[in-house]
């Protein structure tokens, strides 16, 4: 491991932004292309909103994140302590949600699947949510 980032806040939507924008941060040594940036972003979104609205419903919580940078490779874990996945392979599906009063498109485990290199999704029923995302960059350019 050459670098590593922790953090945890409260699981307030309007901190979702701040994940988003911590992570970008972080990975922006590995000289991430703004394509490469804008996927991670987009899937580090997901993750989090998926803790706060799915984990925690309408109750206050955590959310932990940990980055750690291997060469040219990040893994983000993202946790929850909320209410768990009864069934992981079912929300991975596309247009799955556990929430259809709040109109939510159901679609966040696939796009963070699009995004990255690797996701895995490890929950317990009242114990909470673990995602895993591996992404390496630069693995399409040519170095020179």
């Amino acid at each position: 491991m050459n670098n590593y980032l922790r953090l945890q806040f409260p699981s307030r939507s309007e901190n979702e932004s701040l994940a988003r924008v911590a992570v970008a941060s972080f990975v922006a040594q590995l000289d991430p292309t703004m394509e490469e940036l804008t996927e991670l972003k987009t899937a580090v979104s997901e993750a989090v909103t998926n803790a706060i609205i799915h984990g925690y419903e309408d109750r206050d919580g955590e959310v932990r994140i940990e980055c750690a940078l291997t060469d040219n490779t990040v893994t983000i874990v993202i946790e929850d302590e909320g209410v768990g996945i009864p069934d992981v392979e079912e929300a991975r599906q596309p247009m799955y949600t556990s929430r259809p009063e709040l109109e939510r498109s159901g679609m966040g485990m696939t796009i963070m699947e699009s995004f990255v290199d690797s996701l895995e999704v490890e929950s317990t029923v009242g114990r909470g949510t673990r995602v895993t995302m591996i992404k390496t960059f630069g693995a399409d350019r040519v170095q020179m």
